[in-house]
């Protein structure tokens, strides 16, 4: 194969695949609605597994009011080295980041590089349960601060029996010193 054809097969799937890249990471925004595709996945599939909402308000408000919920809500894909593909404001503040980095980070770099064997125990208890609840552990931020959360409730997001990833949902969290 010519070096030309090559790179124009490359560039032909690079653009296949980059508008579905670019649809899953697109930064909730008024005009997308604040991401309602996913913010309903988030929402639906709690719902399914607890009988209980993850956030009170009309329904038609859900994909907003999670986006500028006071708690941190965070979820990745389902790739074998998981990227996050959401996260609330309350998430990206508390990281440090903004949505294109955040987006952009697998999501085992949230934790520090001793703590990833255990995130990865607590994922594998998630994918086996559907969910956990009252976990604790430690996250880093981009800038290093290194943060201690408690009572997460980490779950499956599935979407017609599709497993579409999993998530995490936690409103307590003190700096580690």
């Amino acid at each position: 194969m010519s070096k030309k054809r090559w790179i124009d097969n490359i560039a032909l799937l690079v653009n296949y695949q980059l508008p579905i890249f670019m649809v899953e990471r697109t930064q909730p925004t008024l005009q997308n609605n604040y991401r309602e595709d996913q913010a309903l996945l988030l929402y639906n599939s709690y719902l399914h597994l607890t009988g209980k909402r993850l956030i009170d308000g009309p329904e038609n408000e859900v994909s907003r009011r999670l986006y500028f919920a006071p708690f941190a809500l965070v979820s990745h894909d389902t790739m074998r080295d998981p990227i996050f593909n959401y996260a609330n404001q309350t998430a990206l503040d508390l990281f440090e980041m903004n949505w294109e980095q955040f987006t952009s980070l697998p999501s085992r770099k949230s934790a520090e590089q001793p703590l990833q064997e255990e995130r990865e125990r607590l994922l594998a208890e998630v994918s086996s349960k559907g969910f956990i609840n009252n976990y604790t552990g430690i996250r880093i931020s981009s800038s290093g601060n290194r943060f201690f959360i408690e009572n997460a409730f980490v779950w499956n997001l599935a979407d017609e029996g599709e497993h579409r990833g999993q998530a995490a949902m936690f409103s307590t969290w003190r700096p580690v010193t």
